[in-house]
């Protein structure tokens, strides 16, 4: 078990969402965790302390005032935490958080936390979509700190909408994973573009692909877990954001150019999933086109090919590149031309019939000195094998 034996603080915030944290306590225990909780007062307007005492065999953090705490009690339970979860985390506690404040016993706790910091926000569709929020997250994981959700479905209004905690067994499931898992890409940033982009015709219309986005959205989640500090551009897909992710929506290929553009020169590396679209019409029609008698021409204009103008600006110790190419026929030799006239560190060759659209894909690692034939796997799979490679040149990119 991924958490046997480690020690995990959950904060408990101020929301309906408070009793679902009682049974987080019993799962991570159950995992072999073990757990102390601290909580804002809010919070015990929710659930009692009580409960928690009971769950976990020890005493609960909710005053940092209080008489009977020996020495500055959050300052060892931070020093406890191999981990901690913040859930639920609720508008007003995401943006105090955002801001550094360590005003009750749950921010102070996190404050002085030595291990990874996680959120589980839990608020209703409106306060979650409120610009303010989308920022402080942005923030948070700017920090560093990941972010378990939200989720959708039945809120405490009587409503069903993005906002709602993740349940016990998937934060669980998050916390075993990060803490399982080898933080081999700790630090290292991380930029990743994934999905198609879609070049409207008019208001209506649009010129796309069959992309799905999962591969991208794999890579991201992949390195998150291994502790890199991820970006994921995206284009539009049917995905939710991986846990930990900071993700930046775009629709069309001058979009995503600005985006990887704004974010190239702080990033260790880049691996460009996206199905970015060779063409976009010359001129995009106001409102709705009109059916007309006859064929109807479409005059098309090439798109930037953004891995390309990228590694022909590189210099010395500048970002490694990844990039894809989906072919079909003549696999491995049209994917060494594009390694190699756009200046990449490594490349994924996949068969068009393979990968879109699926869970699984088969590819071929491509990089100056070798060509490695992978077997058909996950997605997920196959992402790690990927970010092996990046983490492999990344090293001796570092040495002398």
């Amino acid at each position: 078990m991924p958490l046997a034996g480690k020690q995990i603080v959950v904060g408990v915030g101020g929301g309906i969402a408070a009793f679902k944290a009682a049974t987080l306590v019993r799962e991570l225990g159950r995992r072999g965790a073990h757990v102390r909780v601290a909580m804002t007062h809010a919070a015990t307007r929710f659930v009692g302390p009580t409960t928690f005492a009971g769950l976990t065999g020890s005493p609960v953090l909710v005053d940092l005032f209080e008489a009977s705490q020996t020495g500055e009690a959050h300052v060892s339970l931070g020093a406890f935490a191999d981990a901690m979860v913040i859930a639920p985390a609720t508008m007003n506690l995401l943006a105090r958080a955002a801001a550094g404040m360590a005003d009750d016993a749950v921010l102070a706790t996190a404050a002085c936390a030595r291990g990874p910091l996680f959120f589980a926000p839990a608020m209703h569709t409106r306060m979650w979509l409120r610009s303010a929020t989308q920022r402080n997250i942005a923030a948070l994981l700017g920090d560093g700190a990941r972010i378990l959700g939200p989720a959708e479905g039945a809120l405490a209004s009587g409503e069903s909408g993005l906002g709602r905690m993740w349940e016990a067994e998937e934060i669980a499931e998050a916390l075993s994973d990060a803490l399982g898992a080898s933080q081999d890409l700790a630090g290292v940033r991380l930029l990743v573009s994934a999905g198609p982009t879609l070049e409207d015709l008019d208001d209506v219309r649009f010129l796309g692909n069959r992309s799905s986005g999962k591969m991208g959205y794999a890579v991201a989640e992949r390195a998150a877990r291994r502790g890199a500090n991820v970006t994921l551009v995206s284009g539009p897909t049917n995905l939710p954001a991986p846990a930990a992710v900071e993700r930046v929506e775009v629709r069309s290929a001058l979009e995503m150019r600005d985006a990887l553009m704004a974010r190239i020169a702080h990033t260790d590396a880049l691996v460009m999933a996206a199905a970015v679209a060779d063409y976009r019409p010359a001129e995009r029609a106001a409102g709705k086109l009109k059916k007309t008698p006859g064929p109807r021409r479409l005059e098309l204009v090439r798109n930037p090919d953004i891995l390309a103008e990228l590694g022909a600006a590189r210099v010395v110790g500048g970002p490694l590149l990844v990039g894809f190419a989906v072919e079909s026929e003549a696999l491995v030799t049209r994917a060494r031309g594009k390694l190699e006239a756009k200046h990449l560190d490594l490349i994924v060759a996949n068969h068009a019939q393979v990968g879109f659209g699926g869970d699984d894909n088969q590819a071929t690692l491509i990089n100056a000195e070798s060509e490695i034939e992978l077997p058909r796997s996950s997605k997920g799979e196959l992402a790690d094998r990927i970010l092996d490679a990046v983490r492999d040149k990344f090293s001796q990119a570092k040495q002398p």
